[in-house]
């Protein structure tokens, strides 16, 4: 066993693709996905248990790097978790609006946003033009989970079509979570 954690990457809906930071530093740093049985049509409750079996599943602590909606599963897995322990501390990268009128159907179930106070460190990163929410919204959405902020400008959604790349700063981030 290792006392060093391991990086598990949480995507959001519909996964990431091959160009998505996520998935380069999947191939850079040997980071492990946790897979989903449905990127469509996501539950919550699906979602948790998923996150909960491969916790479980290895006594090695973990550092959770989630993105978009994976960025909710953390805050509702910590608030109804018995193994939140396990967890080092959480990158979370542009957290959406679950509240917003215009939410896409097939996540009506993550609607209501979990807005407690998270257990371990966490790290957010808000773009200040991310289409699929507000700076405000997602400022405050942060502070709840006491996460420290880090804004990374206007990048849009955080995501392959922002010229993220390997995205450095972002693993940097990481790397002081690890401390």
């Amino acid at each position: 066993m290792s006392d060093s954690p391991r990086v598990l990457i949480l995507p959001g809906w519909q996964n990431s693709g091959p160009g998505h930071w996520q998935s380069r530093w999947e191939l850079l740093h040997g980071d492990q996905r946790v897979e989903q049985d449905d990127w469509l049509w996501p539950r919550r409750g699906d979602w948790m248990a998923r996150l909960d079996e491969e916790l479980l599943s290895n006594e090695q602590p973990a550092l959770l790097v989630a993105h978009s909606l994976g960025c909710h599963l953390v805050a509702g897995w910590a608030e109804h978790s018995q193994h939140t322990a396990r967890v080092v501390g959480a990158l979370l990268v542009a957290p959406p609006d679950c509240e917003r009128e215009d939410f896409p159907p097939q996540l009506h179930n993550w609607r209501q946003m979990r807005r407690g106070r998270l257990p371990f460190a966490s790290v957010a990163v808000l773009s200040s033009d991310d289409p699929y929410g507000s700076l405000e919204r997602s400022t405050a959405l942060v502070n709840g989970w006491g996460s420290e902020l880090v804004l990374a400008g206007p990048r849009g959604h955080l995501n392959a079509d922002s010229g993220l790349g390997d995205w450095p700063e972002g693993r940097s981030l990481l790397a002081q979570l690890r401390r």
